[in-house]
């Protein structure tokens, strides 16, 4: 198994900038892409962006291509999302996930083994 826990949330103006992290714990952090996924109110959850395990590859939701970055760093364990240019519709509870041996794009949920417990991003206007 996999322990992650997100940090970096908070409250920001439109335009603004955050940096996400994502620590992980237990198995071997390479074993593993990585995945952001976003959920706002009243909504599903939705992919943001991936990596893969030794960053060579990423994938991006088009909604966040050229605003937002996701980065990993093996020897912290540590997966990141920059996100720069921050607007109203990217308030959400922000998830990281792992996958374990999955290949392509793998942008649904259920295509995740573990998850996180969120982190809150709030974009004023």
């Amino acid at each position: 198994q996999v322990q992650l826990v997100e940090s970096g949330g908070g409250l920001v103006q439109a335009g603004a900038s955050l940096r996400l992290s994502c620590a992980a714990s237990g198995r071997t952090f390479t074993r593993y892409s990585m995945g952001w996924f976003r959920q706002a109110p009243g909504k599903e959850r939705e992919f943001v962006a991936r990596i893969s395990e030794y960053g060579g590859s990423t994938y991006y939701t088009d909604s966040v291509k050229g605003r937002f970055t996701i980065s990993r760093d093996n020897r912290k364990n540590t997966v990141y999302l920059q996100m720069n240019s921050l607007k109203p519709e990217d308030t959400a509870v922000y998830y990281c996930a792992a996958d374990e041996g999955g290949t392509g794009r793998r942008t649904l949920p259920g295509e995740y083994e573990y998850w996180g417990q969120g982190t809150q991003v709030t974009v004023s206007s």
